[in-house]
């Protein structure tokens, strides 16, 4: 009994006992992340999201103004809704603009955060 507790301690043991921690099938891609790839991927679901979300409010404001049937107040709701909407997107769009910006003049590509090197 005793023989077999020291064993588990003695270096053969340990040689003859190989972890494999790579991950394998669909968990494959996990071992390959890098920060940059993660902000990156941040970035650009960041600016999908609110997008979309303006894009929704834009589109539900115009249904609030059919549904509105002429009342002042629900019009004028709406169409402040609808121009914040369009606020949110152009805001949006400026912010991608500004990326595609730097990546042109400086060579730094924000989307796949791959800075050049000398």
């Amino acid at each position: 009994m005793f023989q077999k507790i020291v064993s588990l301690f003695t270096p053969a043991a340990a040689y003859a006992q190989e972890i494999n921690l790579r991950p394998t099938g669909q968990w494959e891609r996990i071992g390959n992340l890098t920060v940059p790839t993660i902000i990156t991927t941040a970035i650009s679901l960041i600016m999908l999201v609110v997008a979309l979300v303006f894009f929704f409010m834009l589109v539900w404001g115009g249904l609030k103004w059919v549904m509105s049937q002429g009342d002042q107040k629900n019009v004028e709701a709406a169409r402040n809704q609808i121009t914040n909407a369009l606020i949110g997107l152009a805001i949006v769009f400026a912010a991608w603009a500004i990326m595609q910006l730097i990546s042109t003049v400086f060579g730094v590509n924000i989307f796949q955060l791959t800075i050049p090197t000398m």
